[in-house]
């Protein structure tokens, strides 16, 4: 069984939510309500299923032991829309994934969207709300996962009163279903509600709380701790049949509103808040746009296994992408990782992340796409060899765009079937 990391005395998994960048055959598919029939949905949850169980293997292959469920698996899930028994249809899928999750150790959660609002003064936002949660629930337990694997939720507006909207959620949270119940867990938000406000309220539930540091440095509470302090404080709430403490982490895009994710995990910043955490048996997840590369990126930069087979396998991955950017960054990085008794994470990643900033230059660009077609340059044919030539002269020329040439090698890749490019990043930077 996979076991969480050992890192700086700490025990923690570090994970990512909901979709995958670079991973083949992880998509996950819906169709308009107008659409919807018995055969549409059983095509679509077959799919969706099948995706998630390679994101549980893609997952297992790379230690990554925590990840959130997409609320969107089921179609229509918590619809009348679809009246499907899918548990029953789909029991020997669902069994199947629920085992490898199992098996290896792997902590799973959900976490309802913005329209799942348990304190509205709306009986009828309420009722749909409490369907919603109650479809998650379905989830999970179609899985075969303990109570370790939770439900995130935040607790929903003010409506001009905060203490009859903080009654009403209590009382609504009293009223689910036991099932739903025992994997709840409400976490602090951006606008109404502090961290603060929501220990009170897990409190009050005997529920466990999430700390998200994000939306607490945008809606602070009135005492001014640490993240670490508020972590330490919310770490009372989780019982021991909760699982391990669980967090969310983020970065604040700079160049968008407040509490806009980042394209990525600036990885001297995260280690940064990570040193500055003190406690014991926590789960990160974190909250990025670029999913599982920045939680790669954090495990193999905190992972007490050093072996720089890790870092060679993240190179492979990134080596046409950094070539394009930074033929500087290219050379630097082989250097890192000549050494193979070696283990320099970090100089690997602020290299890395300084050269996928770098302005694409067109001379830079073709030279990395020469290096790709290189994989071709012996089996193709004729006519393959003039077609890519003039993807290059029309790039250079200024006529077509680097995607365009991309997407000629990447319809090659697919041809010849060149795994090594088709598992790379160069085609989705």
């Amino acid at each position: 069984m996979a076991q969480p990391l050992i890192i700086r005395g700490y025990l923690v998994s570090i994970g990512y939510a909901c979709l995958t960048i670079g991973v083949r055959d992880t998509d996950f598919k819906s169709c308009m309500l107008k659409n919807v029939s018995e055969a549409k949905l059983i095509e679509l949850i077959g799919h969706n299923l099948h995706s998630l169980e390679k994101v549980i293997d893609y997952n297992l292959a790379n230690r990554i032991n925590l990840f959130r469920i997409s609320s969107d698996l089921i179609p229509f899930g918590s619809s009348p829309a679809n009246p499907l028994p899918w548990e029953e249809i789909f029991s020997a899928q669902l069994q199947q994934i629920g085992l490898k999750i199992k098996q290896s150790g792997m902590r799973v959660s959900m976490h309802p969207g913005q329209y799942t609002v348990l304190n509205s003064p709306d009986a009828g936002v309420v009722s749909r709300a409490m369907e919603d949660l109650t479809y998650h629930a379905r989830v999970l337990d179609s899985l075969g996962t303990d109570v370790k694997h939770k439900i995130v939720l935040h607790i929903g507006g003010v409506y001009n009163d905060k203490e009859k909207a903080i009654n009403r959620f209590i009382s609504h949270c009293r009223q689910l279903d036991p099932a739903v119940k025992r994997r709840l867990v409400p976490e602090n938000d951006d606008r109404s509600y502090s961290i603060e406000e929501v220990l009170e309220i897990g409190t009050r539930l005997k529920a466990p709380v999430v700390f998200d540091n994000l939306h607490h440095a945008i809606n602070p509470s009135a005492d001014k701790m640490s993240d670490a302090d508020w972590i330490k404080q919310c770490q009372k709430t989780w019982q021991s049949g909760d699982g391990r403490q669980k967090i969310h982490y983020s970065q604040q895009n700079k160049e968008k509103k407040p509490g806009s994710h980042s394209d990525t995990i600036e990885i001297n910043e995260f280690m940064h808040f990570y040193d500055s955490v003190a406690g014991d048996n926590l789960d990160v997840m974190l909250e990025v746009k670029d999913k599982n590369l920045s939680a790669l990126k954090c495990i193999n930069c905190t992972a007490a296994d050093k072996s720089i087979k890790y870092l060679e396998k993240e190179w492979s991955r990134y080596k046409y992408t950094v070539l394009e950017r930074s033929p500087a960054a290219y050379q630097e990085i082989r250097r890192l990782l000549r050494i193979k008794t070696e283990y320099p994470a970090l100089a690997f990643y602020t290299t890395l992340e300084a050269a996928l900033q770098s302005p694409l230059e067109t001379g830079h660009a073709i030279n990395a796409a020469q290096h790709v077609w290189g994989y071709f340059k012996d089996v193709a044919t004729a006519n393959e060899k003039e077609t890519f030539l003039k993807n290059i002269n029309h790039y250079q020329s200024g006529n077509t765009g680097n995607g365009s040439l991309k997407k000629y090698l990447w319809k090659m890749a697919v041809k010849y079937r060149c795994s090594y490019l088709l598992d790379a990043y160069y085609f989705i930077f």
